[in-house]
């Protein structure tokens, strides 16, 4: 499509009561700025931002996506923002968007693309139940668009209106480089007001549609953290629907987050306050227990997630429990049937096929094979406070309790380590490897006694 879009995010927002500038609020763990930018950037690369207060700021947070900055050294109004930008516009029509209406979608836009005369303008409205506060779509007797009136501006029959402008809208570039320059702050907050081109069309006999979004919740601006709560819970309900629809269960809709991208398979299981962060994928017939949380993972299919877990770079194979209260760090790797258990931690290891590491134990840096069994308590020594090492434990071994694996260090196919072992030396194949203190017990010994304090 040849289109420009212009997004105004200059505003200080003040409301957020943050030193966080207000298109950097996030909701569903991501910038309100960024929901704006990757929406349009479905329809169009030529993409300008308008910043303002907190400037250098908003650019580093969104220097990853690829778009014109144009600073708006005073924030004069909408219409004095567009003006900024007009020099990077470089189709015949612009598309201007708001930095905080973050929940705009691809299809509201497409249709106003579509239905907008080519030499006219399209803007998009909605009816509202409480329109306090937004500016008001002013009307013909038969029933044309004549005007936009800001609220402050309005006279009280004008505020009895309920349709109200919703800022977004598609405007000839040809015609905004005469209407611009034009535009007089004549009014109560002193700012030149985008909206006044709309009265300008009209005098000027362009054709002009008017537009509703396909549900209200897409024009929703957030100006405090009340607002932007509530947009937060839509948000997530929308995200929830969608889930259910695509036949996955959870079990309470209302306790699950989603801060991402997630793509599940069949029959998959999610229990109460979930969050699945980053890019996610869910294979079938898994099951992700209370309290999980998943950041950039992938399940495969039978996975099953018990309660307090903690999943974040993994990638996990078939038929693998892992849990209550495991933590999968980045670059850890589960093969089929693998199981990690209670108040384990894994941190860049493989762990083999059908191996088990049940309690209390880190694995850290280290390979296992196949049907391993690591006992509860063992530490892989892999960090002498400078430099990280390696632990190798092959296919079939048995680690018993309490062993500090000190790296590195190779423990052989189907060896064992005795349990309170500190093993410091490769354990050859098939053997027994025993690194403990000898025990002494001391006869005649006797348990210190309680010293009385003396009474005053």
């Amino acid at each position: 499509m040849n289109i420009s879009i212009v997004i105004l995010a200059a505003g200080e927002g003040t409301r957020m009561r943050s030193q966080l500038p207000k298109v950097l609020q996030r909701l569903a763990g991501k910038p309100l700025l960024a929901h704006v930018i990757e929406t349009v950037m479905q329809i169009s690369k030529a993409i300008t931002v308008v910043y303002g207060h907190g400037g250098e700021q908003v650019k580093q947070a969104l220097a990853a996506y690829d778009v014109n900055w144009v600073e708006q050294k005073q924030q004069l109004g909408t219409g004095h923002a567009v003006l900024q930008a007009l020099p990077t516009v470089t189709h015949d029509k612009v598309l201007v968007l708001y930095g905080d209406v973050p929940l705009i979608s691809v299809t509201t836009l497409k249709n106003l693309i579509a239905q907008t005369p080519e030499k006219g303008i399209g803007w998009l409205t909605a009816k509202v139940k409480k329109p306090s506060g937004l500016g008001r779509i002013i009307r013909d007797a038969a029933n044309n668009p004549v005007a936009i009136v800001e609220e402050k501006d309005a006279s009280a029959a004008q505020q009895a209106i309920t349709e109200i402008n919703t800022g977004i809208c598609l405007l000839p570039v040809k015609n905004l480089k005469t209407w611009l320059p034009n535009l007089k702050n004549k009014n109560v907050q002193g700012e030149y007001y985008l909206t006044d081109v709309f009265a300008m069309a009209i005098a000027e006999k362009l054709p002009i549609i008017t537009l509703n979004p396909t549900v209200n919740h897409e024009i929703q601006g957030v100006n405090n953290k009340i607002e932007l709560a509530k947009l937060e819970r839509t948000y997530q309900m929308h995200s929830a629907n969608l889930l259910l629809e695509s036949g996955v269960t959870l079990i309470d809709p209302k306790r699950f987050d989603l801060r991402g991208e997630l793509t599940v398979g069949k029959d998959v299981i999610i229990d109460v306050n979930v969050v699945i962060e980053g890019s996610v994928k869910i294979g079938a017939n898994c099951y992700l227990g209370p309290n999980v949380y998943v950041k950039n993972s992938s399940l495969a299919d039978n996975v099953r997630v018990e309660a307090n877990s903690h999943i974040e770079g993994a990638s996990v194979a078939t038929d693998c429990v892992i849990g209550p209260f495991a933590r999968l760090r980045p670059e850890t790797i589960l093969h089929a049937k693998a199981k990690v258990g209670n108040f384990v931690e894994v941190k860049k290891s493989s762990i083999g096929e059908g191996s088990k590491v049940n309690h209390l134990t880190y694995i850290g840096d280290a390979t296992i094979g196949a049907k391993v069994n690591v006992g509860a308590g063992t530490v892989t020594c892999n960090y002498d406070g400078v430099n990280k090492y390696h632990t190798i434990i092959e296919e079939g071994a048995f680690i018993g309790t309490n062993n500090s694996l000190i790296a590195p260090v190779v423990i052989g196919k189907n060896a064992t380590t005795g349990a309170g072992s500190a093993i410091n030396k490769n354990v050859p194949e098939g053997e027994l490897a025993i690194g403990r203190a000898k025990q002494v017990n001391i006869s005649g010994w006797k348990r210190p006694q309680k010293i009385e304090k003396a009474k005053n």
